[in-house]
């Protein structure tokens, strides 16, 4: 993969990357996720969130050092936010990054980290300032292999998405030198939710992915399944789920692409990513569960993908935003 570029899609040439744009940055994630939804949480975590923290506000040196060698797909990246206690609630986070001299000493954990035992760079979140609210909460650059203090606690066993390792990380006085900050002091908050903002797009990708999974899995089976001595394709009932299949599947591409353009364009996007990954997150499910049931018995089992688009599925309405969160958003964006 990273010899087709398709670790660094997004990213200029300069630092390693394939130079697309956003358009073709989705699509490839779609088409990832169309093979194994796990397969694009790896390269959308990897893409979206600890990549593009660095491209975004990374200093040069952060960039040369540490986005290149992701975008090129020599390292692996993932992202440290959530936490037990602070999910869809950031400021609510307890780990913490105290100044020492000219370092950093960071200590707490981290949960849900998709990536985060594998991975070479690993974006983390803390507090350095614990009475500021989110204005306390700074972005860090951490190499687990370079860096005394940064283990991993523990694996996930997940129901879906198993092609991705989802770690819970834990920091026992990690020290970091200053020059591994990511911005200013207190701008972590504020870098999460953008960074999320442009991830969000790539979920709603790997939705358009399986959902497409799943409809051709569908289809295809519907043309060779017999019952009374006609494939069951001929049937209107199955024709109408096809057919919704279909029509709720090119609504989700086009909010992706509605998103994907405005991000291009450097106009607001916020709603427009929201309402894709919940869009696309909910017909994925949908979708899955469709195919399974024009599969019969069959779908209930393994023997047969369509089991896995929907415990894959299922993932999109969690991570990234939750899609009650999404609601929220898009309701504000709406009232404001």
């Amino acid at each position: 993969m990273a010899d087709l570029g398709l670790m660094g899609m997004p990213f200029p040439t300069e630092y390693g990357g394939a130079g697309l744009d956003y358009h073709s940055y989705a699509i490839g994630i779609e088409e990832i996720s169309r093979g194994s939804g796990g397969l694009g949480t790896i390269v959308a975590a990897h893409t979206s969130l600890a990549g593009n923290m660095l491209y975004e506000f990374g200093d040069e040196h952060q960039k040369e050092e540490y986005l290149t060698p992701l975008a090129a797909g020599d390292d692996l990246g993932a992202f440290a936010l959530s936490e037990a206690g602070a999910g869809s609630d950031v400021p609510a986070m307890t780990t913490t990054g105290e100044k020492d001299g000219d370092e950093y000493v960071i200590n707490g954990g981290k949960l849900w980290t998709s990536n985060g035992s594998v991975a070479d760079t690993v974006t983390v979140f803390a507090k350095t300032d614990p009475d500021a609210g989110n204005k306390g909460i700074s972005a860090f650059v951490v190499r687990p292999e370079e860096d005394d203090g940064f283990i991993v606690e523990n694996t996930e066993h997940k129901l879906g998405d198993k092609g991705c390792q989802t770690a819970e990380l834990r920091f026992d006085d990690l020290r970091l030198h200053e020059d591994r900050l990511i911005g200013d002091e207190g701008d972590g908050f504020v870098q999460a939710l953008k960074t999320l903002n442009g991830g969000r797009i790539s979920i709603a990708a790997r939705g358009v992915g399986i959902a497409r999974a799943a409809k051709e899995a569908a289809a295809d089976y519907a043309t060779d399944r017999e019952q009374f001595d006609q494939p069951i394709s001929e049937f209107q009932a199955i024709q109408h789920k096809l057919a919704d299949m279909d029509t709720k599947l090119q609504a989700a591409k086009l909010l992706m692409h509605k998103a994907a353009d405005l991000k291009m364009r450097d106009e607001d996007y916020i709603k427009e990513a929201a309402q894709a990954k919940l869009y696309a997150s909910e017909v994925s499910r949908e979708v899955a569960n469709e195919a399974i049931q024009v599969h019969g018995g069959y779908g209930y089992t393994k023997d047969f993908p369509v089991e896995r688009y929907y415990r894959d599925a299922k993932l999109n309405e969690i991570y990234e935003g939750t899609s009650e969160v999404l609601r929220n958003t898009i309701a504000q964006q709406l009232l404001d």
